[in-house]
């Protein structure tokens, strides 16, 4: 009995291709928008989590704070508030787990005919460990590189490529600064920060050896920024609170004082932009949704103009001893068949649709079986819905009157 129904509605449906068509493209366009927005909107999630994941986990960035000069003031970063004993004293918080100084800077970096402008960072052996920063080749420099300043380095994918070519770094003198440096290490890749960095641009060397002989620090003590990681997540507020206390302590400031640091709690950042993803993730998905709704109402205008074309067929059925039930189901399979062959169209096209989009702008694409579930089951229950109205209309039509309908 089904099949014969089955049989029947597609019939119909082929007797009048073009307003089939027509009918399944909302469904089409509804399901194929809602697929490929979820599938970018969690690449972009995953492209985000990547990203936060490079900086390291459970970190505290602490930075200098600016000063004053003519009335002028300088950025974040800029001033002297910072030393290397501060690191020392955050390290014997309980609860923390490294710390590692940092001075950045910008220099020349040439090797042979090529040149780089790169950046650099002398900092402590442990901003390897603290940034989750394995090295694809070579060693890392260790504390008696940082006791003698030895003029070591280790090298960034971007700034490799950019100087070597093909050719492996490691063993290679490079001058910065007019300094002869030793690349004893090359960074295995970072990628892209948050704010759109390139990560791997960049030659981390000693602190001393920043400070001594690149940065001509005039006071050797004092770095720009500190690293701390904490050993859990769940100890970060606390830590947050400990850390400020004991730099204002140490900095002597009065208690009606300004801090003359910045204390950035990055997991913070992190979740922030995580959960901002998400939400902007599912808003595509409920814009793509609209589509659905106007794909479903669709379905019932164009079922609707079928049950008053074919009155006098539901008449003739009714009088060989068709029941109600009969033509309900009739016509809720024919709106069925619409919406259900639309999404599968829709999920081909979102799913090609977004994986062509992935490709051109870079960023990972997730069609996951989730989403291709829930858009079956979606657009089945909007052919129902949205056929049954047009369908009880049909099973209810009065077998005379419909006989005799024009």
């Amino acid at each position: 009995m089904l099949m014969a129904m089955f049989e029947e509605a597609w019939r119909a449906m082929r007797a009048n291709r073009l307003r089939t068509f027509l009918t399944m493209l909302g469904m089409v366009i509804g399901v194929g928008a809602v697929v490929l927005m979820m599938a970018i909107g969690q690449g972009a999630q995953i492209a985000v989590g990547q990203s936060i994941n490079s900086m390291g986990s459970n970190l505290f960035i602490v930075l200098s704070g600016f000063h004053t000069s003519s009335g002028a003031r300088s950025g974040t970063g800029t001033g002297s508030s910072l030393t290397v004993d501060d690191g020392a004293a955050i390290a014997d918080l309980p609860g923390v787990a490294l710390v590692a100084p940092v001075a950045p800077g910008v220099a020349q970096v040439v090797w042979g005919p090529n040149n780089w402008n790169a950046s650099i960072l002398g900092t402590n052996p442990d901003y390897l460990a603290i940034r989750g920063w394995p090295l694809a080749a070579g060693a890392p420099f260790g504390d008696s590189d940082m006791r003698s300043a030895t003029r070591v380095a280790l090298i960034g994918q971007t700034t490799a490529e950019n100087l070597f070519g093909d050719l492996d770094p490691v063993g290679k003198t490079i001058r910065v600064k007019q300094s002869p440096f030793l690349i004893v290490g090359v960074l295995s890749p970072k990628g892209q920060s948050l704010d759109g960095r390139d990560q791997d641009d960049v030659l981390i060397v000693p602190l001393t050896t920043a400070q001594r002989a690149l940065f001509g620090a005039p006071q050797p003590e004092v770095v720009r920024t500190l690293m701390v990681q904490a050993e859990s997540e769940e100890l970060m507020a606390q830590l947050e609170r400990e850390i400020t206390a004991l730099l204002r302590q140490r900095h002597h400031l009065r208690e009606d004082a300004d801090n003359d640091f910045f204390l950035r709690n990055l997991t913070a950042v992190a979740d922030t932009a995580a959960e901002a993803t998400r939400i902007l993730s599912l808003l595509l998905g409920a814009i793509a949704s609209v589509s659905l709704l106007v794909g479903g109402i669709g379905i019932m205008n164009i079922m609707l103009v079928s049950v008053t074309e074919r009155t006098r067929e539901i008449g003739i059925r009714r009088a060989l001893g068709a029941r109600q039930s009969d033509v309900l189901l009739q016509f809720l399979l024919e709106a069925l068949i619409i919406a259900v062959v639309g999404c599968l169209i829709g999920l081909v096209l979102g799913i090609g649709g977004a994986l062509a989009v992935g490709a051109a702008v870079g960023i990972p694409v997730v069609v996951g079986l989730g989403p291709i579930l829930a858009s079956l089951l979606v657009a089945a229950g909007t052919g129902i819905f949205f056929g049954y109205y047009p369908a009880r209309k049909a099973a209810q039509l009065d077998p005379i009157e419909a006989l005799r309908y024009q």
